[in-house]
């Protein structure tokens, strides 16, 4: 029999769900019940994302430059991974904060089934536990995640091979790899098998790695990847992926100025990064009347519902940039707009604007944006002027010996409004949030140039587009 209806059934425990959740207790008092039937509860980012990627990125960085000791006169006999120690220092830190996590959906607030979900009508689902429970709720958001895809590709799916949860977890340094795919997830887990010593290959479709960005700022982190040693493909076509008795052979159709042939690598081991789709396979999403783009994510509006009203959904399912603090907001606005008066709906978060979408890679260089790219903005045919100043030509990243990079900034070309900025280079992912408050608040390069600046600073090379900008507009 179904339980009492809730007043909000949420399906997936992550950034998205949790925080729609929250919401929904302690903003509105309403009666929660939340559904995960993960292994370990907290969500893709804390368990097997954002935070045990940056904690190992972050430890093969202190290698590197413990490596490059001689680049600042020192003497340092040896620095080489204890592969077993980072692991264990992952796993610590991790377990804080899922335990931190589980703790508040354990807090008595929530009551938190263990198990998965499929829909039975648009106010019903069926779980996958002993008793076949089935609740019932006014209100659902869909928060499910993603998974790891596994592109039709000949071979691969009938030859062993890792995925990024494979590669987080590895307690061994492996020999070779062979690594699918030029995204995020595919070129800051490239950098840290090669920081660790692994013989790594990376074969990309597409003419440049992170395809999202400008071929510009690709070309930095393609350059720096090939500087550390990694064998990098760009333009190709993948042919065949087979196992043999050391490992993995692929091959594949390489082209390279104007000219193409065919291509084989060989290494022990295959890590398919070709990228995530979302989580909805078993949800039976078509009892519930909620719709797909075409895509594969679920269909939702500007305040986050589906094609059935009362069902909202938030985060990797429905897009369309998978990243957490979009998540975060997605789900508080799902809750908010499901239990205000419809008389007083909730002002929709300008973060969910792409104007104001903010991406970082946690490569090194790392590339970080905010705003609206140079091919969006010439897409919308949006006036825009640019201007950019290099790494290599500023004291405080000199003396880092940190010169690969530059710092670009797009603006009105009227009143000199800043409409985004490009940040490849040392400290990237801190430095672009230097123009979080100026973008949202609409604020000019007149505005920035009247802040103070500490010299001598990375920050500082900020003031060297922001005036050449200056010179070009009216004010």
């Amino acid at each position: 029999m179904p339980t009492k209806p809730y007043d909000l059934l949420v399906l997936g425990g992550g950034s998205a769900g949790f925080n729609a959740a929250r919401v929904a207790r302690d903003e509105f008092g309403k009666r929660v019940a939340i559904v995960d039937g993960a292994r370990e509860l907290g969500g893709l980012c804390i368990l097997r994302g954002c935070m045990p990627s940056k904690t190992l990125l972050w430890m093969t960085e202190v290698l590197h430059l413990a490596q490059k000791g001689k680049t600042f006169g020192l003497h340092i006999p040896v620095a080489r991974p204890d592969i077993r120690a980072m692991h264990a220092r992952k796993k610590k830190i991790i377990a804080e904060f899922a335990d931190y996590r589980a703790r508040a959906m354990n807090s008595g607030k929530y009551d938190l089934y263990r198990a998965n979900a499929r829909f039975i009508d648009p106010h019903t689902v069926e779980l996958n536990d002993d008793k076949r429970t089935r609740i019932s709720a006014k209100k659902i958001l869909i928060a499910t995640g993603s998974r790891v895809s596994t592109p039709p590709i000949h071979g691969l799916a009938d030859t062993p091979h890792w995925t990024s949860d494979d590669v987080l977890d590895l307690n061994f340094i492996p020999k070779s790899v062979i690594v699918l795919g030029g995204g995020i997830i595919a070129v800051e887990l490239t950098q840290y098998l090669r920081r660790l010593g692994v013989r790594v290959t990376l074969i990309q479709r597409s003419p440049n790695i992170l395809r999202d960005h400008s071929p510009e700022a690709s070309a930095v982190i393609q350059q720096a990847l090939r500087d550390e040693g990694v064998e990098l493909f760009t333009h190709t076509r993948i042919e065949k992926i087979a196992q043999t008795k050391r490992g993995v052979r692929v091959t594949f159709a390489h082209t390279h100025n104007g000219a193409t042939k065919s291509v084989a690598r060989e290494a022990a081991h295959l890590f398919n990064a070709l990228g995530r789709e979302p989580n909805t396979a078993g949800l039976n999403l078509a009892a519930a009347g909620v719709r797909l783009t075409p895509a594969g994510r679920i269909r939702a509006n500007r305040h986050q519902q589906t094609t059935t009203p009362h069902i909202y959904a938030g985060g990797d399912v429905c897009g369309p940039n998978d990243i957490v603090h979009l998540a975060i907001a997605q789900g508080e606005l799902a809750a908010r707009h499901a239990f205000l008066p419809s008389t007083r709906p909730p002002r929709i978060p300008a973060i969910l604007s792409s104007a104001h979408l903010l991406n970082v890679v946690f490569t090194d260089p790392a590339l970080a944006t905010i705003g609206l790219l140079e091919s969006q903005l010439r897409a919308k045919k949006i006036p825009f002027i640019a201007a950019s100043y290099p790494y290599n030509d500023h004291g405080k990243t000199i003396l880092m010996d940190a010169n690969a990079g530059y710092v670009k900034v797009l603006a009105d070309p009227k009143r000199g409004r800043i409409l985004g900025a490009e940040i490849v280079g040392r400290d990237a992912g801190e430095l672009i949030h230097i123009f979080s408050t100026p973008l949202i608040m609409r604020a000019t390069v007149h505005d920035m140039l009247r802040a103070p600046w500490y010299h001598p600073t990375i920050a500082e090379i900020i003031t060297y587009p922001l005036e050449e900008l200056a010179e070009k507009t009216n004010q």
